[in-house]
């Protein structure tokens, strides 16, 4: 028996390639060749650098990290008030050096950001263009620290600031440009077209948000301080994910940049995480979050996922579907008014908590009634009141058991 093809997981993201779409995206695991080489010899197809600086290098803090558990699940939200690189800029170019020459089809992508000055731009280009790195990345997206000194954030906030500098950098790259965009606005799409109109080979996005991680009510001090005072700090995380989706998407449908490639980031844990992303546009995805939670053995699993995936659904390459689902995300007025779904609630699988009932009669539109002749606690809906609101099958804590049915429109 001839045996069936393997799907090619291999990617390329505004030229830059890799043997599958799962970067490392710049940050604590991507800090030096120790941590790198280890990502690659798991099988990452892909590095961003921890973002390099000018000399001398910056001063971290501690703590520097906080996060959010919800419902049992740890690091919901992850927070950080981490800085660039604090390694200096001679250490970390021969460590790219050296990563590169031992995994020469992996991409290595330089992540900078030094003042807003020609000089400046051109002069660490040279040097990690020298370093042999795939690609670079212009860190616009750091929302704290940095941001005061009139980098990161404070440059992608301003359209004009992103062209300007990625011109500056397009002058003397020979490699391809990707511009990481903060999220910390109010539409992300003209910082996205600015990137374009200075020559950017592509994007990438969501960098963090801006968040603080909340006060103890018992001592009153800010949740891990430093030193009794907080700062602002970067959030991240499975929590980002719906917003990072969001912007994608904005990006991918927007006429002005519809065909800028996007490395996708923001809240990826999984291989199916990392798919809704590519459906929506992006050409490869890069994790952070997850890395730092579970450690590199999860491309073990995004890989086979990815792979199964897309054996069942029969594409064999990653450009078959990336972008396929991104025509579906249109503007509110452009959708179906006379489409109509009702609740229904298998009562085989009820267990009669209430919880939909309470949500539905004090939240909702009061669709949901219960018979309680003869002690029954089971729920049955109304289906002429039931607006199709979803949220009692949101609410219900047993899978599959409350369904939104479609039913025969009308005009409006």
């Amino acid at each position: 028996m001839k045996k069936k093809a393997r799907p090619d997981l291999s990617a390329a993201c505004a030229g830059i390639k890799s043997p599958n779409p799962f970067w490392l995206a710049s940050s604590p695991p991507s800090n030096s060749a120790a941590q790198v080489m280890r990502a690659f010899e798991y099988g990452w197809g892909g590095v961003v650098w921890k973002t390099l600086g000018q000399d001398p290098p910056v001063v971290n803090v501690t703590s520097r990290y906080g996060a959010c558990d919800f419902g049992g699940r740890k690091v919901a939200g992850f927070n950080n008030i981490e800085l660039i690189s604090d390694r200096p800029l001679a250490v970390n170019l021969k460590e790219i050096l050296a990563v590169k020459k031992r995994f020469p089809d992996r991409a290595v992508v330089a992540s900078l950001m030094v003042p807003c000055e020609r000089k400046a731009w051109h002069d660490i280009v040279k040097k990690v263009l020298d370093a042999g790195c795939d690609g670079i990345e212009l860190n616009f997206g750091c929302p704290h620290g940095m941001t005061e000194r009139g980098m990161g954030a404070a440059v992608g906030q301003v359209p004009q600031y992103v062209k300007m500098v990625t011109e500056f950098v397009k002058e003397k790259s020979s490699v391809p440009v990707l511009v990481k965009l903060t999220p910390n606005v109010a539409d992300i799409r003209p910082p996205a077209r600015a990137a374009k109109a200075g020559g950017a080979d592509g994007v990438s996005l969501i960098n963090t948000i801006n968040s603080l991680m909340g006060v103890d009510v018992e001592t009153l001090t800010p949740k891990f301080a430093v030193a009794g005072k907080a700062a602002h700090g970067g959030y991240c995380g499975p929590a980002v994910k719906p917003i990072a989706l969001h912007m994608v998407a904005a990006i991918a449908n927007d006429p002005q940049t519809r065909s800028l490639p996007i490395s996708g980031i923001g809240g990826i844990s999984n291989w199916s995480d990392a798919v809704e992303f590519m459906l929506l546009g992006a050409s490869n995805v890069q994790l952070c979050t997850a890395v730092m939670h579970h450690g590199f053995r999860i491309i073990e699993d995004l890989n086979a996922g990815l792979e199964g995936w897309m054996r069942r659904k029969g594409f064999m390459t990653l450009g078959r579907f990336v972008g396929r689902s991104a025509p579906d995300i249109v503007e509110w007025k452009d959708l179906d008014l006379r489409h109509k779904t009702v609740a229904s609630i298998d009562k085989n699988k009820c267990i009669g908590c209430d919880v939909c009932y309470a949500a539905c009669n004090d939240a909702a539109h009061q669709c949901i009634a219960i018979d309680r002749k003869g002690g029954n606690r089971k729920p049955h809906v109304i289906e002429s009141d039931c607006v199709g609101c979803n949220l009692c099958s949101l609410v219900c804590p047993v899978d599959n058991c409350i369904a939104m049915k479609e039913v025969p429109g009308k005009e409006h």
